[in-house]
């Protein structure tokens, strides 16, 4: 593959000239895998409340351990009443309201009530409680410009009262397949035929690429009807062709991109499969002109348009290292947003160390 382009020489080209979309608001509802292009604060406290991290009994610590009576009950969505007063407990479910005058949730398991009320082991000031705010404060960052819109990151801008975001135009992308060979799955075969795949192919990477794609009838080996395809896809903002790129007689799209204003970038990349990959540009339009092969066009995408339908986008490259996040405890959601991967801590073990193998997964 002497002097061909590098895959990093390739793809930094194509970066290059990846300029950002435009930005719209969307329904956070509707916004899976999308990229921020605003960033997102939060409405209000998250918790916004004082909340118990139990079930249990609200207490003031300085009454623990001892005989206690129960005066209410904290249930969530429901707060107690009334405030707490010494030698009182409030009944108390998890994510409920702390009532006023308690600083600590006895647990059930640490407590047993009577008719004559309950008995609870001693706990300090602060225990089993959630504290509003500490999960983010009302007005501070959920996250950030160039995020790709997960579900952790859905579920966080909700709880903090998000309703709509502002992010990058979906990309719009025309797919087109050359070649008289093809016909349509279900069709009968007549001698010599396949059926066309690559549009299903690069459809469906276009949509986990967070792109719109519009497929277009592939297109006969026939150089006016070829013609008349390429120059009304080049109406999106990048149009994907499968076939047709390499140097036989038949292959059409590069000789007649030139013809429409498209200016060539490169031509081949030092790759197997899809080596004769083409990519050019007519104004903010990319074009690439993948292989025909069906493997050498899923590896094209996945090398170079995946990359520039997010540059298209604005989204952060990630460099492939985890690193810990603060604040695990189950209900900060926000603290949660930061995160794109979760690390298995093998049981018994209580803490990992820099440079230790791990199990992981992509949330």
């Amino acid at each position: 593959m002497s002097g061909l382009l590098s895959i990093d020489d390739a793809l930094a080209a194509v970066l290059a000239r990846a300029e950002r979309l435009s930005a719209e608001p969307v329904d956070v509802r509707e916004a899976r895998g999308r990229t921020l292009a605003e960033a997102a604060a939060a409405r209000s406290d998250l918790p916004p409340f004082d909340s118990s991290a139990m079930d249990g009994y609200a207490v003031r610590a300085q009454d623990t351990p001892g005989g206690l009576r129960v005066v209410g009950q904290s249930a969530a969505g429901h707060p107690a009443d009334a405030a707490l007063r010494g030698g009182e407990a409030i009944e108390i479910s998890t994510g409920a309201v702390v009532p006023v005058g308690a600083d600590a949730v006895v647990p059930v398991e640490r407590a047993r009530a009577d008719v004559n009320g309950v008995t609870v082991e001693g706990v300090a000031p602060g225990e089993n409680v959630r504290r509003r705010g500490g999960d983010v404060r009302a007005g501070q960052l959920v996250v950030g410009v160039g995020t790709v819109l997960r579900p952790p990151q859905l579920g966080a801008l909700a709880a903090a009262g998000v309703a709509a975001v502002v992010c990058a135009r979906r990309p719009r992308v025309t797919i087109l397949a050359t070649g008289s060979e093809l016909v349509p799955p279900g069709s009968e075969l007549a001698p010599g035929q396949i059926y066309e795949s690559n549009g299903t192919l690069l459809a469906a990477q276009v949509e986990t690429a967070a792109g719109a794609p519009t497929v277009l009838e592939r297109v006969l080996d026939e150089h006016a009807a070829t013609r008349d395809a390429l120059d009304g896809a080049l109406a999106a903002d990048v149009l994907l062709t499968s076939g047709g790129v390499s140097v036989g007689e038949h292959d059409l799209v590069r000789a007649l991109l030139p013809e429409l204003g498209v200016e060539q970038v490169f031509w081949g990349v030092a790759v197997r499969p899809g080596k004769p990959l083409f990519f050019g540009v007519r104004g903010s339009t990319l074009v690439f002109g993948l292989p025909g092969n069906p493997v050498s066009t899923l590896v094209g995408f996945e090398l170079f348009v995946r990359p520039a339908l997010a540059a298209l986008q604005g989204a952060v490259v990630e460099d492939g290292r985890l690193r810990p996040l603060g604040g695990q405890e189950s209900h900060m959601i926000v603290r949660a947003a930061a995160a794109d991967a979760l690390v298995l801590v093998p049981r018994g073990e209580g803490e990992l160390h820099a440079g230790d193998h791990v199990s992981w997964l992509r949330v």
